[in-house]
């Protein structure tokens, strides 16, 4: 299972390390040997909307032959949204899984990935997200190979939910304890 989670300035550090965190334990915690991921961004070094920095480990490559993508969001995943060179460089994936965290999901729906399926948001987001699918209020949405969470702490709950559908619900929950989670 190899990962690639999409970095990008003004993302939202927790919609980034709240999936990051229980994905990569999968590894770290002896329960696949599989599992590896990558930072894949557009430039050299982000800068989270508080900025954190982050240096990724691929840049600027094409998104194919990886078995997950993750797409955190932000203010300015909005913007995102509407250009055509990061929605072209995020269509370039596929993954067998593709997951957004809040509004990572609009860069998502402007890829084309959300097309005919159903997905959520941060609630702020709701009206925007109603442009590429049909919205549904929850915390974590599956249709098919996507999946999507809400706002910014949903992020923790998707990740989880992912340990869960990659192994089993043990493994989630020992996951989930080591890290005190109360999912």
């Amino acid at each position: 299972m190899h990962i690639a989670f999409v970095a990008y300035d003004g993302m939202t550090v927790l919609d980034f390390v709240g999936i990051y965190d229980p994905l990569t334990r999968l590894d770290t915690m002896g329960f696949r040997n599989d599992v590896s991921w990558d930072v894949c961004a557009r430039t050299d070094r982000v800068t989270a909307n508080a900025g954190l920095e982050i240096v990724p480990d691929v840049v600027d490559e094409p998104l194919s032959g990886y078995d997950m993508l993750v797409v955190p969001g932000g203010f300015v995943a909005r913007d995102l949204a509407e250009n055509d060179e990061f929605t072209s460089w995020l269509a370039t994936a596929d993954a067998e899984w593709i997951a957004s965290v809040c509004t990572g999901s609009l860069p998502l729906g402007a890829a084309g990935f959300l097309e005919g399926k159903r997905a959520t948001t941060h609630p702020d987001a709701y009206d925007r997200l109603a442009e590429y699918c049909e919205v549904v209020e929850e915390r974590v949405v599956r249709d098919g190979r996507v999946v999507t969470a809400g706002g910014v702490t949903s992020g923790i709950d998707l990740g989880l939910w992912l340990c869960a559908e990659l192994t089993d619900e043990s493994i989630r929950d020992e996951i989930k304890t080591q890290m005190d989670y109360p999912y």
